[in-house]
């Protein structure tokens, strides 16, 4: 039992993954064949541990199950059972045309009930002892023979550089790459239309009629989300601090001004404001970037706490008010759009020399802000789903503008199509996945 399931090596929870997935098979290595050789020695000892085990199953079940009555049988001399320790019954016609097969010595005749006696304490044990071995045996043979037939790859000797090919396919599968210039390149050497040609897969049908909250509509890829939307034929209730006049000729459905994300009590207002009803989709996208680089001889605090307040507690407050107003219900989908920014793993690649802190900071503190609220509202069936919206050429990038084209920046028309398509596949299944709207890949945290 034990050589049979453990004859391959042990494989790690990540391999099992790959493997499940179809994104990894190998062929035995040398180590391995060693490993199934001994495996394959030790799959005679289960043999023997089944011929045990059949024996138990035999003595336990005659002592159990044989009639009390008193019935004329023949059994093997005692000289016989002396090396097995189980007599062997066997009918008295059988035993007189047959007995030179057996050993061509006389039987005697005995007292069915006299043999139940004597095994009587030995049955159950017997019994229960030979069911578990033979099951351990059938359990462990097949285990071997699955394992030789379809041998799994070993972590280590042989196979470590197929199971490193084979991870970073898989981690390619679904994350994407931290480095930006690099991520760019491949999507062109690759011609990745998801990533290059958004309309190629981006069908805007399910907005329409939807009523839509958009905080920070004004300006930026907010604006754009606006223009996107009312083009599709959602209703856009723009939830903003300030106006704009290119905002208001797009005619939202509704405009709430004054909504300070930072102001706790105007955020506990906000549902008094809306007239139209419940929400279908929240998008939180107000957000704020220091426009200096932090480094730590030039850091700003109140700056910092202040990206802080905006970026992860204002969409916080913006949900709880729109929720305890009664308007997020089932059903409904809310974004929180936030920034690679935020991912503390990616930070070595995208920040080597460190600094941003205060806006690095605020994402993360948001993207975690994203998993909490996504979690609560598992039971309300309302999915949440934490979106980096790509690299837009926008006023809050602009100091950034001379590595727009080498890092794939994108015009925020792009862009907000690039966000309302991850929007449209945010579910149950997927809520509190943090996703790059550039392909659709997760984001590590």
């Amino acid at each position: 039992f034990f050589f049979g399931c453990l004859a391959s090596p042990t494989m790690s929870v990540q391999y099992q993954d790959l493997e499940a997935r179809g994104l990894l098979t190998s062929t035995p290595s040398g180590a391995n064949k060693g490993t199934m050789a001994v495996a394959a020695v030790f799959g005679f000892f289960a043999c023997g541990i089944v011929a045990a085990g059949a024996q138990q199953l035999t003595s336990g079940s005659i002592a159990l199950f044989a009639p009390a009555a008193q019935t004329t049988t023949s059994v093997r001399p005692a000289a016989f059972t002396q090396g097995y320790g189980v007599p062997v019954v066997r009918p008295m016609g059988f035993q007189q045309q047959r007995s030179e097969v057996l050993d061509a010595q006389p039987m005697r005749s005995v007292d069915m009930q006299a043999l139940r006696m004597s095994t009587s304490n030995q049955g159950p044990t017997g019994l229960f002892a030979g069911l578990a071995l033979l099951s351990m045996s059938i359990v462990g043979v097949v285990a071997l023979i699955r394992n030789l037939v379809k041998p799994k790859a070993k972590l280590g000797s042989g196979h470590q550089n197929q199971w490193v090919m084979a991870a970073s396919t898989a981690k390619d599968e679904i994350y994407s790459m931290a480095d930006q210039p690099a991520r760019f390149a491949k999507a062109k050497a690759e011609n990745n239309a998801r990533h290059l040609d958004i309309d190629s897969v981006y069908d805007p049908a399910w907005l329409k009629g939807k009523r839509v909250g958009l905080t920070g509509a004004n300006r930026g890829i907010g604006l754009a989300l606006a223009k996107e939307l009312t083009a599709v034929g959602a209703k856009v209730i723009a939830l903003n601090r300030s106006d704009s006049a290119e905002l208001q000729a797009l005619k939202p459905e509704e405009t709430i001004l004054g909504v300070d994300v930072t102001n706790d009590a105007a955020c506990e207002k906000i549902g008094e404001k809306i007239t139209g009803g419940p929400l279908d989709v929240l998008i939180n996208n107000a957000g704020y970037f220091y426009e200096p680089v932090e480094k730590i001889d030039s850091l700003n605090f109140p700056e910092q706490l202040k990206m802080i307040d905006i970026c992860a507690l204002g969409p916080l407050r913006i949900t709880a008010g729109l929720y305890n107003a009664s308007l997020l219900k089932e059903g409904c989908k809310i974004a929180m759009i936030t920034s690679q920014g935020g991912s503390v793993t990616w930070r070595t690649t995208q920040n080597p020399d460190g600094g941003d802190y205060g806006h690095h900071m605020s994402k993360s503190a948001a993207n975690m802000m994203g998993v909490l609220v996504s979690q609560e509202f598992k039971k309300y069936n309302i999915p949440v789903g934490i979106i980096h919206p790509g690299f837009n050429k926008t006023d809050m990038t602009a100091k950034y503008a001379e590595i727009w084209e080498v890092e794939g920046a994108v015009d925020p028309s792009v862009g907000a199509k690039r966000v309302l398509h991850e929007i449209g596949r945010i579910n149950m299944e997927t809520t509190g996945l943090f996703i790059n709207a550039e392909d659709g890949k997760q984001i590590p945290w």
